[in-house]
């Protein structure tokens, strides 16, 4: 079996241009933040986690994993667990979310369509990602694949997210 870094070469730009995407949209959400500052308080904890602070814990894992995709030096096992326990995290951070949604009795206000891509988005997308953590460890190729699709869903899923609720923002202040 090739090492690691030779299996990772050929995403190399791909990682790149994840990771530097990834950055640049924490960035913009912070200015989103911002502009919708007056929505959100923190007795709508639920709320705040599942619209505003899962987006910078989806970029920030995709962003960590670009950088640990480009760090030098990497083994399979190693890599494959730092990629498994990303996704668990990701998994849990999701489920506490969820749980915030559920005590703040948002769970009705919530329509089928933003129930798909905030909740079982990365749920999707973690899942995959702690699954090619796993076969990274097992030193199976398909686990960079896998991992690719995991962090492309994860970023489809948290730039749709993002729009979605700076819209919703600038359009509730002006209501």
């Amino acid at each position: 079996m090739e090492p690691l870094n030779q299996s990772l070469a050929a995403w190399h730009d791909f990682y790149t241009l994840l990771g530097g995407g990834s950055a640049t949209m924490i960035g913009l959400l912070f200015v989103a933040a911002s502009v919708g500052s007056g929505v959100f308080s923190r007795s709508r904890r639920g709320a705040q986690r599942m619209f505003l602070s899962a987006r910078v814990v989806h970029f920030g894992s995709i962003l960590a994993i670009a950088l640990f995709v480009l760090a030098p030096r990497l083994d399979w096992s190693s890599f494959g667990a730092v990629t498994t326990a990303a996704g668990v995290f990701g998994l849990a951070y999701s489920g506490l979310t969820w749980a915030d949604v559920v005590r703040d009795g948002l769970t009705e206000r919530i329509d089928l369509e933003d129930r798909i891509w905030y909740a079982v988005g990365p749920v999707i997308g973690y899942s995959i990602e702690s699954v090619a953590g796993l076969a990274l460890m097992l030193r199976l190729k398909f686990g960079c694949l896998a991992l690719a699709v995991a962090m492309a869903a994860l970023l489809l899923v948290a730039i749709h997210n993002a729009w979605d609720i700076t819209i919703w923002s600038v359009t509730r202040n002006k209501e």
